[in-house]
């Protein structure tokens, strides 16, 4: 999280934490309890001032409403900037629902700008049908044109390759459960997704799916992480030699951090922004951090996650020389 916060050029640094758990196995009024003991047993550490948390895997604006309003109890006092990925009535900024996946679709944008790839009608498979996944698709369509032939999900994947509509797979997934079983679609597995020939590729899934073993016979031209760690060391090197542009996770999931960095903002000035504005200011901000990460990356023939920590290291390392720490 800190190198994320820093190549966006957020004033935040950065930590994980959470409960182990079966999310889906709880009912809501356990769910409710466990979020409100997280709480409890973290309230000293966090604090608009201190440490704010965000939303995460299997969270949701429900969880961290329970969150914050355990907090304020404990405090005695309102303090909606204690966390972020608010519903909008306790706090929540406007574009925080889609933002991984709207800032993915900005950098997407400015790599196909790069590339001289048009985006109009490039093919698409997305690997993971969760939040990031299933508004990749619809982003993808409606802000780039891109036509996604394939997607999947922990029970499989389906593949179309005259395209497969984002509205319709995800009211199927509503109906069922799973993309698998959408009408007109081939039944294929996860891996095989990932090696379909596709222009562009998203894991959005979990980590360590492009491998050693894998990569070099993935296809795309451009692999772009809305998950966390979805390519390991090795298959960097391999992609970077067989020329696959990959945008790394750290910058091209960063748009949840950065709407949640404008939500503790609008939080501050107790003032909100509407929809479009968040939107232009996201924009504004993953834009210029693709610029920065694909300039170094040209400037030192390194590929695109060196860059990136380029970036963020240069970053972090010039505030804590101005401290006078080193």
């Amino acid at each position: 999280m800190t190198w994320k916060t820093a190549v966006v050029d957020l004033p935040l640094g950065g930590g994980k934490g959470g409960v182990v758990c079966k999310p889906k196995e709880l009912s809501e009024r356990e769910l409710e309890r466990l979020s409100r003991g997280y709480i409890r047993a973290i309230a000293q550490f966090i604090g608009p001032d201190i440490d704010v948390p965000a939303p995460d895997v299997y969270t949701n604006p429900q969880i961290m409403a329970w969150m914050m309003d355990e907090y304020e109890a404990i405090v005695g006092r309102s303090a909606p900037g204690v966390i972020t990925g608010k519903p909008l009535p306790l706090g929540g900024s406007a574009g925080r629902g889609d933002a991984t996946a709207r800032g993915g679709m900005y950098c997407l944008r400015e790599a196909c700008k790069a590339l001289g790839v048009t985006p109009q009608g490039a093919t698409c498979a997305i690997q993971g049908y969760g939040n990031a996944g299933q508004f990749a698709h619809l982003l993808g369509e409606e802000l780039l044109g891109l036509k996604v032939v394939a997607v999947s999900d922990s029970r499989g994947g389906i593949y179309n390759p005259n395209g497969l509509a984002a509205k319709e797979v995800i009211a199927h997934k509503e109906r069922t459960g799973t993309v698998v079983g959408f009408p007109g679609a081939k039944v294929i597995t996860n891996a095989e997704l990932l090696e379909l020939p596709v222009d562009i590729l998203i894991p959005a899934a979990l980590e360590n799916q492009i491998t050693g073993a894998n990569a070099g016979r993935i296809k795309a031209k451009i692999v772009a992480e809305l998950a966390n760690g979805p390519t390991t060391p090795e298959a960097d090197e391999i992609l970077f030699k067989n020329k696959v542009y990959v945008i790394p996770d750290f910058l091209c999931n960063a748009g949840g951090v950065t709407v949640s960095y404008f939500e503790q903002v609008q939080n501050a000035m107790m003032y909100y922004w509407p929809a479009e504005e968040v939107h232009e200011k996201l924009d504004r901000k993953m834009t210029a951090a693709f610029h920065a990460v694909h300039k170094t990356a040209q400037e030192y023939k390194v590929h695109n996650r060196l860059a990136a920590y380029l970036v963020s290291v240069q970053r972090v390392a010039e505030a804590v020389r101005l401290r006078g720490w080193a």
